[in-house]
């Protein structure tokens, strides 16, 4: 489990193919910038764009994960060398300062809008319909790992399309900063909305 809250910005350094077939998966090395590897373990969780993968080589300074090729097709900003969000996996006794992240994407959103508005950025991104019964006016979404609160949804003909305010921390400490209309994001939806869908309409 994570938070959503980036505790730093690496770098996928380099992508090797795991086989010759069109389905095979890649090894990526992530220089992992500010991220504290000391404690991190062979077989531990670290969040990368939001999605959940699992440490299989490490030094003091960098990381490498194998990623599946079902995941890079349901994912964004894994195929290429560029920088990406980090976050350790949640322990037990730490701070929960967003909301409870798995860290499995549930779907790519696209980036309609993203602009300075006084000193802050406002991001807008249109969801797929099948995530849109999700969001909530200040309900909680996950954007590239990120923990962002909703400020608007407006339910719309090809999709559900949000609005968020970034404080200028958030996007000078994240990889949102580099976000363009037309970019594919990695959306994970709130845990709790989940359940309650859920809860509603399962058979009684």
């Amino acid at each position: 489990m994570f938070t959503g809250i980036v505790a730093a910005v690496g770098r996928i350094a380099s992508i090797k193919p795991l086989g010759s077939e069109p389905d095979a998966g890649v090894r990526l090395t992530v220089e992992a910038g500010g991220l504290d590897l000391e404690d991190v373990q062979l077989g531990d969780s670290i969040a990368i764009q939001g999605a959940c993968m699992t440490v299989i080589e490490k030094t003091s300074t960098s990381f490498d994960v194998d990623v599946s090729r079902e995941s890079l097709n349901r994912t964004a900003g894994l195929a290429d060398t560029r920088e990406v969000n980090l976050e350790k996996a949640l322990r037990s006794h730490d701070r929960l300062g967003g909301h409870i992240v798995s860290g499995h994407v549930d779907g790519l959103g696209t980036v309609t809008r993203f602009a300075r508005v006084g000193e802050s950025h406002e991001l807008r991104v249109l969801a797929p319909r099948e995530i849109g019964k999700y969001l909530a006016y200040k309900g909680s979404i996950t954007v590239n790992g990120v923990s962002l609160t909703v400020n608007s949804v407006t339910d719309r003909d090809d999709g559900c399309e949000f609005s968020i305010n970034l404080i200028p921390h958030t996007v000078e400490v994240t990889t949102l900063k580099a976000l363009k209309e037309g970019a594919k994001v990695n959306l994970e939806i709130d845990l709790i909305a989940r359940y309650v869908e859920r809860m509603l309409n399962a058979p009684k």
